[in-house]
Formats: C-alpha cells, sequence, structure tokens
C-alpha cells in the first residue's frame, strides 16, 4: 500500500499531535488510548507523517517476528495503545 491509501484508513479531525505539539492544531488521526486513573479514557493523536511512521514500525515488527501486518489498526487495543 502506499502513503495515501494507508491514510485513508484512518478517520482524521483537528488536533494536536503528540510527537508535535508546537505544530499546533493538524488533521490527526486516534494512533493509542490511555486510561489515567482519575480521567477515566484519553485519545492519543498523530499527524499523518506519524501515523505512517507507526504504521512502518508495525510492518517491520511484523516481518521480524513472521506475524501478520494489517495498516490501518493504530489505536485499537493491542497496537501501540
Amino acid at each position: 500500500m502506499d502513503r495515501k491509501q494507508i491514510l485513508d484508513l484512518y478517520n482524521w479531525a483537528d488536533g494536536n499531535c503528540f510527537r508535535h505539539p508546537s505544530k499546533g492544531t493538524v488533521p490527526t488521526a486516534v494512533v493509542g488510548t490511555v486510561h489515567p486513573r482519575s480521567d477515566g479514557e484519553r485519545h492519543i493523536r498523530g499527524c499523518a507523517d506519524c501515523v505512517i511512521s507507526l504504521e512502518d514500525i508495525r510492518r517491520e515488527q511484523a516481518a521480524r517476528t513472521g506475524g501478520d501486518y494489517m495498516p490501518g489498526r493504530l489505536g485499537e487495543a493491542g497496537q501501540f495503545s
């Protein structure tokens, strides 16, 4: 899959990227979830560059371990969340 095809698998909304907060508000996708003790659930959002970077890490990890790789699953349980 090319970059655009991978990015099209995500739902995008304006937000702040967890790696690039200085960019301000940019299109972001949910890449993970944290559960602070006192505050329920918080979504971690990433910009397009970060989504591609994290997808590359997942793909490389799957290749090393012989696992399956399916793009578009960042933010799901067990996928960097």
